[in-house]
């Protein structure tokens, strides 16, 4: 069960980050870094306004668009009036608080989640957070990353810190090996599908495994992003030489004698061998399928071949089938799908992208699908182009878009009409979240594509066993 003296990553951070303790009161707790973005940063900016205070620490933010912005070719012209002044609210606001921000065309602008790991922002050991709950995903880099609500955003501008609980700690070990076609979207889909979505309710994870140790880092964010779809606050993997690798010569990342330094300082933060958690957790992965969403929360999954299970007694589960017209006992493979797409915090990478590329290779997307591939940022588009990538997909005929969030929630322009359904390699599959009245099926970006060929949900599973 562990020593005293040996402690997981989680308390190794929470403990080099307490500024103040008092017996029966909440932690004053350090924040390294905080990102932003034109949604969820308007109102903490008006209020420091207000009390007339100014931003802590501006190089330890960094800011950009993505949640509301268009990413049809002429997205520098937003039609929707709120969308436009949220986007001019924020350059506004980084520039009076001296802030970086990574505007359209700045080379960097993109999903805040996507492009803090690209930089080089996201470090071992760090405490970042964003309003932003899949914040989580700079977890993969054994940061304590998490979302926050307006006031404590608020209060990490104006003070770098937050007032915290400890939070409980929890260990999630994957078992085994993925067969061919089978991705970290499933697994992490596997694990929130087995303990629901208050399962880590109160806790922060750490991922562990040979299957996880053996991940690039792009496969570690994606099991991170979605931590906070089964309640946690945070997930994080210990850092080790793939992370090491990642952020050599990435812009914010120590250089030179400095490098070597950073190195011995992150390698401090691992879980100690004997240590203990709170909670402990193991997911056999040797026989896991393509996993896909049948219902309106994310750990309402199956794997592609079985059946829509019959929860009798569920009245969620009653009601998310009525949602989606679907019925309990039902094959989820051959559903059809009038919308395909690939992109988000989830799986908006350049990894992601080459996976899609090499199924929709010498295919066509069926007549009956719209897809939509919307790269996570300008450095993804680029490399994308750089490969040839851009070519496949418009080959296959699916609209390839420029950077932002796009369809993965309905808050600009890309969205999935009413009655219609929706693959999507995103993270969450809410009643309306990527258009009032649609449907949405999550997956990994090789089913998305694999389905947008047949025009139904289909494994990707013969893409990866030589027969296609």
């Amino acid at each position: 069960m562990g020593n005293h003296d040996s402690k997981n990553i989680i308390e190794k951070i929470w403990y080099s980050h307490i500024v103040h303790q008092e017996e029966n009161h909440p932690t004053i707790f350090s924040i390294d870094f905080t990102l932003l973005h034109e949604v969820t940063s308007a109102q903490a900016f008006q209020t420091l306004k207000e009390r007339n205070l100014n931003v802590f620490e501006p190089k330890k933010c960094l800011a950009t668009l993505d949640h509301s912005i268009p990413t049809r070719q002429n997205r520098h012209e937003i039609y929707d009036s709120a969308a436009k002044k949220q986007v001019n609210l924020l350059r506004e606001n980084a520039k009076q608080y001296q802030i970086s921000m990574y505007d359209f065309d700045s080379g960097h602008q993109g999903i805040v989640h996507v492009i803090g790991p690209e930089l080089g922002v996201t470090q071992p050991g760090m405490t970042i957070i964003c309003g932003d709950s899949h914040t989580s995903t700079h977890g993969a880099f054994g940061a304590l990353a998490f979302g926050v609500g307006t006031t404590e955003l608020t209060n990490v501008l104006a003070t770098g810190c937050l007032l915290m609980t400890k939070p409980k700690t929890m260990r999630v070990y994957f078992k085994g090996q993925f067969k061919p076609g089978v991705f970290a979207k499933d697994a992490i889909m596997k694990f929130i599908a087995t303990i629901g979505i208050g399962g880590a309710t109160g806790y922060v994870i750490e991922y562990t495994g040979d299957i996880i140790s053996n991940m690039s880092m792009e496969e570690r964010m994606t099991i991170c992003n979605m931590s906070i779809e089964c309640g946690a606050r945070a997930g994080l993997i210990s850092p080790d030489e793939t992370t090491f690798t990642y952020l050599k010569n990435r812009e914010h990342v120590p250089k030179g004698t400095e490098w070597e330094s950073a190195i011995s300082r992150w390698k401090s933060f691992v879980s100690d061998d004997n240590c203990h958690y709170d909670k402990e957790i193991t997911i056999d992965i040797d026989s896991l399928q393509p996993m896909v969403t049948w219902g309106t929360n994310p750990s309402q999954a199956i794997g592609i071949h079985e059946k829509i299970p019959q929860l009798l007694n569920d009245k969620g589960a009653h009601d998310a089938l009525s949602y989606v017209k679907l019925n309990a006992g039902d094959d989820i493979l051959n559903t059809k799908v009038e919308w395909a797409f690939i992109g988000s915090c989830t799986n908006g990478r350049i990894e992601d992208l080459r996976i899609a590329a090499k199924i929709l290779q010498g295919h066509k997307i069926n007549p009956t699908v719209t897809m939509y591939i919307v790269p996570g940022s300008e450095a993804v588009m680029k490399q994308a182009k750089l490969e040839g990538l851009d070519t496949i997909f418009k080959e296959a005929g699916a609209d390839f878009r420029m950077p932002g969030c796009s369809m993965c929630l309905g808050m600009n322009d890309d969205k999935v009409p009413p009655g219609e359904r929706c693959i999507s390699s995103t993270n969450r599959n809410f009643v309306g979240r990527q258009g009032v009245g649609s449907f949405t099926h999550l997956a990994s970006p090789a089913t998305v594509a694999a389905s947008a060929i047949t025009g139904k949900i289909t494994s990707p599973e013969n893409y990866f066993n030589g027969e296609k």
